[in-house]
């Protein structure tokens, strides 16, 4: 069984809804998930939030956070995570913030760094990952990553 139609079923048993605040993967874990018939069950809005201005704007990410950690980081994840859930009103928030290449990336923060933010059931937690390869690979690795994650929690 696919990764997707094992979080599709577990959120449709459980009656729960998702909503995905994305940056580095630009809407690809929203359109994801919007893939199946009957999507509008479980997920009713997503944000891409590729800029700064649009993680404040639109999720409540705080200026000084970004100026502090930046856009990729833990605590920038987390609070994308945190405002996407409140704009929703959704069960299940992911936020995904990181580094897809070919460029942008430096010492600390290299090409394939990406920073997730999960709440489930109330409970936030942040995560970062390296993954290699080009742009595309690094968004798949991170899509893959999140129904990982989603699979383990709601199985649980």
């Amino acid at each position: 069984m696919s990764q997707l139609k094992q979080l599709t079923e577990l959120l449709l048993a459980q009656k729960l809804t998702i909503t995905a605040a994305e940056s580095c993967t630009g809407g690809a874990l929203c359109s994801l998930l919007t893939s199946q018939s009957g999507a509008s069950v479980y997920f009713d809005r997503g944000f891409i939030t590729y800029t700064n201005q649009a993680k404040m704007d639109m999720l409540g990410v705080m200026q000084a956070t970004l100026e502090e950690f930046g856009a990729v980081s833990e605590q920038t994840a987390k609070q994308m995570a945190k405002g996407a859930i409140n704009q929703a009103k959704t069960d299940i928030s992911v936020a995904i913030t990181g580094i897809a290449g070919p460029e942008g990336g430096s010492q600390e923060k290299p090409v394939g760094m990406v920073c997730f933010g999960f709440c489930v059931f109330g409970e936030c937690f942040t995560t970062t990952q390296n993954f290699t390869g080009d742009r595309l690979q690094v968004v798949k690795a991170s899509i893959d990553f999140v129904l990982t994650t989603l699979i383990h929690e709601l199985s649980s």
